[in-house]
């Protein structure tokens, strides 16, 4: 989970481990079973559920969530569809499968840009602040059902929120960026991943914990500038 408030380089680290941009120093290196590759988007397979879902509007939803598939010819088995339809079942977008985008609500639409992403398998999954658009209600309805998906499937995922409430849900590990350079301001692991909102004061003195790290960082941006 990567916690920072705008402009600290969220969405570049996320473009930047998509593909998208490319990087000027360093090395991304994906592991796997005690085994480290450069991460590659034409080897290594990269699910991104981004803020505007990301669907194609002259496609339906079944075929917005095949597409991944159909891009790398990949061949579907009797299995994988029994797979699949579960992922379907699962995210409760079984009925909407033949509607478009523009037929459906924004939390349907998050569902279904989910459903893509898990149906790939991906190797590396990249979430740029997936529900902030959505309203209350649904946002938490959302964050609930991906998880439940998520530990079907568990696949390593690298998620950007501005919310300290979403980080300590969904995060089970949380870094802080700060605005030089990305440069990390404070990493710890949650021990509140998966809960949502736990009354105790261990959980409050991590979330005020968290806060003044992002008010640090605010400061630090407002002083250099």
């Amino acid at each position: 989970m990567i916690l920072g408030t705008s402009g600290c380089g969220k969405s570049t680290l996320v473009n930047t481990l998509a593909g998208t941009i490319t990087s000027t120093s360093g090395d991304i290196v994906y592991v796997k079973e005690q085994q480290s590759k450069p991460l590659n988007p034409k080897i290594h397979k990269i699910g991104i559920i981004p803020q505007n879902c990301g669907l194609l509007p002259w496609k339906t939803v079944k075929e917005n969530c095949l597409l991944p598939l159909r891009i790398r010819k990949e061949q579907v088995s009797e299995s994988r569809i029994k797979e699949i339809t579960n992922i379907y079942k699962s995210l409760d977008i079984e009925k909407l499968l033949h509607k478009y985008p523009k037929e459906l609500s924004g939390g349907q639409a998050q569902r279904a840009a989910i459903a893509r992403a898990f149906i790939m398998r991906p190797d590396l999954l990249l979430m740029d602040e997936p529900f902030s658009a959505l309203d209350e209600i649904t946002r938490e309805e959302a964050r609930e059902l991906f998880l439940k998906i998520w530990n079907q499937h568990k696949p390593t995922t690298v998620l950007v929120t501005h919310s300290i409430e979403e980080a300590l849900y969904l995060g089970n590990r949380i870094i802080v960026m700060g605005t030089d350079k990305g440069n990390i301001k404070h990493q710890m692991d949650n021990p509140y991943f998966g809960q949502l909102s736990p009354q105790s004061l261990e959980y409050l003195a991590a979330k005020q914990l968290l806060r003044k790290q992002l008010i640090k960082t605010e400061v630090g941006e407002q002083t250099s500038e």
